[in-house]
């Protein structure tokens, strides 16, 4: 049998607590429904500002702003890509530091034992 804690002056909302739970569960509770009826407000706020932002986006495209851009095609930006890779450039190699060994290359000098 486990020892239990008996405080020798209990606070009498603890001893409360102890006979009713309730008496703490069901504030708690309508603070969570109350806190999510509160917040609906704003959450609903937030979808109508959205909605707001596409319909004014779907009035301008209506009004035929879009007509301006070219349409995309996949075969001219290969093209234009693979003509770009003719132009004249070639691969330069950077020099490595002393210590560095070329990779690939085994070192020519055993490793320095400390």
């Amino acid at each position: 049998m486990p020892f239990t804690s008996n405080p020798i002056n209990p606070s009498p909302l603890q001893s409360r607590l102890k006979r009713h739970p309730a008496l703490f569960g069901i504030p708690f509770l309508l603070i969570i429904v109350g806190a999510s009826f509160g917040l609906q407000t704003f959450t609903q706020t937030r979808y109508d500002l959205q909605d707001q932002k596409v319909k004014q986006i779907s009035n301008e495209q209506a009004l035929g702003l879009d007509r301006k851009k070219k349409k995309f095609d996949i075969r001219e930006e290969y093209y234009k890509l693979s003509a770009a890779g003719e132009q004249d450039w070639e691969p330069k190699r950077i020099a490595r530091p002393n210590d560095f060994p070329e990779l690939g290359v085994p070192p020519t000098e055993p490793p320095a034992k400390s």
